[in-house]
């Protein structure tokens, strides 16, 4: 059977999303290839033209999502600044949606245990992360890198105990500390640089 020009690839595209979405909301190591391709609306038979392994199929969705995360970062950092990013990413909505959000926050401990160069294209993005954040901090930080790490490192942590917690009142009481607790470092990063 011959397919339309540009099938393959649209199926890729179909594996790729649907492998981000699962990864993010049920863990790598809880997602078998057999759910990620019924999500797809593929048979299992679809995914080996596409990939070698699961190990290639994590790396690529995980980078397809960070990049993804970056269009949405640059997006609000160009309309609403830090203040608009610590209030999208410490939100209720960001927490209750994890196949949609951040994959640091939902797959950090996961992507420690994958092949190095999942982590090596991993360690990359963030990198790109944390340039993207310094360019936002006041035009005299000192340490720019230790701040928007900082404030990375903030918020990503927050997102994860707030989502790990069992109770949405507790839940909510991590992300607003959490954020004024980003707040707080962007206040001492522009008081720093006076």
């Amino acid at each position: 059977m011959r397919y339309e020009k540009g099938h393959r690839d649209a199926s890729r595209e179909r594996i790729l999303q649907a492998a981000s979405e699962r990864f993010r909301a049920d863990g790598i190591a809880a997602s078998g290839l057999a759910r990620v391709m019924k999500d797809a609306g593929l048979t299992n038979g679809a995914f080996y033209p596409h990939f070698e392994s699961k190990a290639e199929l994590v790396r690529e969705s995980l980078v397809a999502a960070l990049d993804a995360q970056a269009d949405q970062m640059r997006q609000i950092l160009a309309a609403d600044g830090l203040e608009g990013l610590i209030a999208a990413y410490l939100s209720p909505r960001h927490r209750d949606n994890p196949q949609d959000g951040c994959a640091t926050s939902a797959l950090a401990a996961e992507i420690a245990r994958e092949p190095q160069e999942t982590r090596s294209a991993y360690t990359e993005r963030v990198a790109a992360f944390a340039e993207l954040v310094a360019a936002y901090l006041p035009p005299h930080t000192t340490d720019r890198e230790a701040a928007a790490t900082a404030l990375l490192a903030t918020c990503i942590g927050t997102l994860q105990i707030a989502r790990a917690v069992d109770g949405t009142e507790m839940s909510d009481r991590i992300l607003a500390a959490g954020q004024e607790a980003a707040r707080t470092l962007l206040r001492t990063s522009a008081s720093s640089a006076t």
